[in-house]
């Protein structure tokens, strides 16, 4: 029989909230957190504005030399794990902790310290690079940060697949404990990528939206006048656990993962299939991992990114697998107001997922002005919907053709 996996935690760092209620509440009221650029001066970009976490202070939670020595996508991601498991009530001295670990993801990692030495280097040469660049800037630092700070000696790994990295991560951290590796799995992602590179990377790519005279409107996905998405940054964090286990400790159980499903596109690089077959089978495979069927499911929260291809080949992919139901499902995108957080998406749009299974509201999609005739569902437009949510979908989808599906229900 495989073992069940549920949800016991969650923690968040965005730019609506750094808390799980207070995020939802934000979502719920259909608030943007996007907005001017205040980490660099942006004025020679084509873009100047984004999702920033605004008045960030992690020396308020981690020891300051800790902070110094680590990348912001790695404090991002401490603060939030420290969050979930907070939220968890676990107390890990309890605990085996070679039955306790993390997989965690992250599509680009420590782009922040990279540009800093880079720039100390042009200056100054190469006795001017930091001992801790490499251990800053590398993609598994958040991954080796919590397990040092929680003393997790469980299976600890990497995922790298751009802006499906934290929902694979999530998926393997569900098979570890199916597969009776883990008790406890510590899982999501976590990106700090509004940086010059990494703005000008994706102004270079024609990946952003440009409404430098709007911003919070900038994010509109399945819009006809849709024009890019929004780069931002955070990370989103979740406590996994078998569930017999939680229902010992006397755990709060927020929802069970019932299933993953993944899939390459095997198409381009940058663009999505424009059938969306990748995306489509990676939601009939976690259909199948699940054991639902698609008239099970109420809600989806979309991948829904801004783009022109991409929200219509998500669009055609949930035709092709809900059929006439298509219509029926509700279907939003946490990216209108938060933008984009490429490979923490996953773990910070699984938390919105779950929390409208928790309160029988779905958030909305805001900035749908104009319809498209090439995405025709219920984008739960603007204002958000009391309805009950008994198992619902998150779909996360990357540069490189990476698709992944994740399938949670209540309990």
């Amino acid at each position: 029989m495989t073992r069940r996996v549920v949800i016991t935690g969650m923690g968040t760092v965005n730019s609506l909230c750094s808390t799980v209620p207070g995020f939802w509440q934000a979502l719920c009221a259909g608030r943007s957190g996007i907005g001017p650029i205040e980490q660099f001066d942006p004025s020679a970009f084509k873009v100047r504005f984004a999702g920033e976490v605004k008045h960030f202070k992690p020396e308020t939670v981690i020891d300051k030399k800790a902070v110094r020595r680590l990348d912001r996508f790695a404090q991002f991601a401490l603060v939030a794990a420290m969050e979930a498991v907070k939220d968890a009530d676990l107390d890990f001295s309890k605990e085996d902790p070679f039955r306790c670990g993390i997989v965690f993801g992250s599509g680009i990692g420590g782009l922040n310290e990279f540009e800093e030495q880079h720039s100390r280097y042009r200056e100054g040469g190469p006795d001017r690079i930091s001992p801790f660049v490499i251990p800053k800037m590398i993609a598994n630092s958040a991954a080796g940060t919590i397990s040092i700070h929680f003393g997790l000696a469980g299976p600890n790994t990497v995922i790298s697949t751009a802006c499906a990295s934290a929902a694979h991560a999530i998926g393997d951290a569900l098979r570890a404990i199916q597969y009776n590796h883990a008790e406890v799995m510590i899982s999501g992602g976590s990106e700090a990528a509004i940086t010059p590179m990494g703005v000008g990377g994706f102004v270079s790519a024609r990946a952003l939206s440009e409404r430098n005279d709007n911003p919070a409107a900038a994010s509109r996905p399945f819009d006809l006048d849709r024009d890019g998405f929004v780069l931002s940054e955070g990370a989103g964090v979740l406590v996994l656990e078998e569930l017999d286990h939680a229902r010992r400790r006397g755990a709060t159980i927020y929802a069970e993962v019932l299933g993953c499903g993944s899939t390459a596109d095997a198409h381009h690089i940058t663009a999505p299939h424009p059938e969306g077959k990748g995306a489509a089978n990676a939601m009939r495979f976690a259909l199948r991992d699940a054991h639902l069927n698609p008239e099970d499911v109420q809600y989806i929260n979309a991948h829904g990114t801004s783009t022109p291809l991409g929200d219509a080949a998500e669009t055609n992919a949930i035709k092709q697998v809900f059929g006439p139901h298509a219509h029926k499902l509700a279907v939003s995108s946490t990216k209108s107001m938060i933008g984009h957080l490429l490979g923490a998406s996953g773990g910070v749009e699984l938390i919105a997922t779950i929390m409208s299974i928790r309160t029988s509201v779905v958030h909305p999609t805001i900035n749908y002005e104009t319809p498209d005739p090439a995405c025709d569902l219920d984008y739960v437009p603007n204002t958000a919907r009391e309805m009950r949510v008994r198992y619902a979908l998150s779909n996360s989808f990357g540069f490189g053709g990476h698709n992944c599906s994740l399938v949670v229900g209540a309990v």
